[in-house]
């Protein structure tokens, strides 16, 4: 089984920045069971949005990419937060919202730098089914938002 801290070091990703603070009126996960919900998560970075406007016409399908690898990188923060990484028996699921130009239709591209993430860091734990949409605006002009299901072992 792979470490996921061990993994996060080699791509010079740990520490984890401090998972960013809601934007509304929520929580940043929530566990129920053996599953963690972790809340819609934007390409944040020292409290300011990275990647900003709509994929296919303010940034490219490449920065779509690292703005999916962003958001996971922040989703992985709440999750240490919450439970701390060695409790993530898999990653469940994922759902990654594209805010896309008229015509942009390359959503799963984009999460791809999410989901490449989930498998770099996890290994096959990191496997998990996705949905990719995509949709006119997102919160606060991001350019992609993430929400991440993961298993965990037992409380």
């Amino acid at each position: 089984m792979s470490n996921p801290v061990k993994q996060l070091r080699a791509l010079d990703l740990y520490p984890l920045p401090t998972p960013p603070e809601p934007a509304g009126a929520y929580t940043c996960a929530v566990r129920s069971g053996n599953l963690l919900f972790v809340a819609g998560q934007l390409p944040l970075r020292d409290g300011e949005i990275v990647f900003k406007g709509r994929v296919g016409q303010a940034i490219s399908e490449a920065e779509g990419y690292q703005a999916a690898r962003l958001c996971a990188v922040n989703a992985l923060s709440a999750i240490e937060a919450e439970v701390g990484l060695d409790a993530v028996t898999r990653i469940v699921r994922m759902t990654g919202y594209v805010s896309s130009a008229e015509g942009f239709s390359i959503q799963a591209g984009v999460v791809n730098g999410a989901s490449e993430l989930m498998k770099e860091v996890f290994s096959e734990r990191g496997i998990h089914a996705r949905l990719a949409v995509g949709v006119t605006a997102l919160p606060l002009d991001a350019a992609v938002e993430l929400e991440v299901i993961a298993e965990l072992s037992a409380a």
